[in-house]
């Protein structure tokens, strides 16, 4: 068991039925004393999202809906000298483990973070292929987003400035102040729901999130982007 803990942080808004997968995943890493707690800030579920964590073992924290928000508001209610931010609708692979204690191993991540590997659950071609993009994306101009999780430290979190309050984009905004050089990429997969891609299109969706992204490199504000992205 190593010395380093980690704090998992979920922000959650109705997400019973996907959850305790998220959470089952997470156990290994309790089992070992890798993880030190989950906490699930939840923006006002209705659906039994809490009761759902509260059975799972998990810290329930509650407040205003707004994911950049409640990512906040876990980072701050964390204890773990590491923090793996987490969606959801996100199951890591078992895998997830071994690549998260070899990266808090190397000292010299303590200045960095590390998302996973971004895969779909969803056997058609069109999700390959988006995942294919989504890898290209990564690699090319280091934006994973938060579907994908992200683990650094906690003083490394603090020090760049942490989540925003932002109605969107909080991902990329703090991915940009990471920087691509402090960025790892793991193998590991991080399998999460296809359903928005499913209902929204595979062509659409991707669509609609690159003109977002776009517009918010060009500087509109994120709640005006928000409206856009529905």
């Amino acid at each position: 068991m190593m010395t380093v803990m980690i704090s998992v942080v979920i922000p959650a808004l109705n997400v019973a039925a996907s959850l305790p997968a998220t959470l089952a995943a997470l156990t290994p890493g309790l089992d070992t004393g890798l993880v030190q707690e989950v906490l699930i800030s939840d923006g006002g579920s209705t659906d039994g999202t809490q009761a759902v964590a509260q059975a799972a073992g998990a810290r329930v924290l509650s407040g205003p809906a707004g994911r950049g928000g409640q990512l906040q508001r876990g980072a701050v209610a964390a204890s773990g000298e590491w923090l793996l931010f987490l969606h959801g609708d996100t199951v890591l692979d078992p895998e997830w483990l071994f690549a998260a204690e070899e990266f808090l191993a190397d000292a010299g991540n303590s200045a960095r973070a590390a998302a996973f590997r971004f895969v779909l659950d969803d056997e058609r071609p069109a999700a390959r292929r988006l995942e294919r993009i989504v890898a290209w994306r990564c690699a090319r101009f280091g934006l994973p987003y938060g579907d994908q999780g992200l683990l650094l430290s906690r003083r490394f979190y603090g020090r760049i400035g942490g989540f925003r309050d932002l109605p969107l984009m909080e991902d990329v905004d703090l991915v940009r102040r990471i920087g691509r050089r402090r960025l790892s990429m793991l193998a590991v997969a991080a399998k999460t729901s296809g359903r928005r891609y499913r209902r929204g299109g595979y062509w659409r969706r991707p669509a609609r999130n690159l003109l977002c992204l776009g517009l918010y490199f060009l500087g509109l504000p994120p709640r005006f982007l928000a409206r856009l992205y529905g």
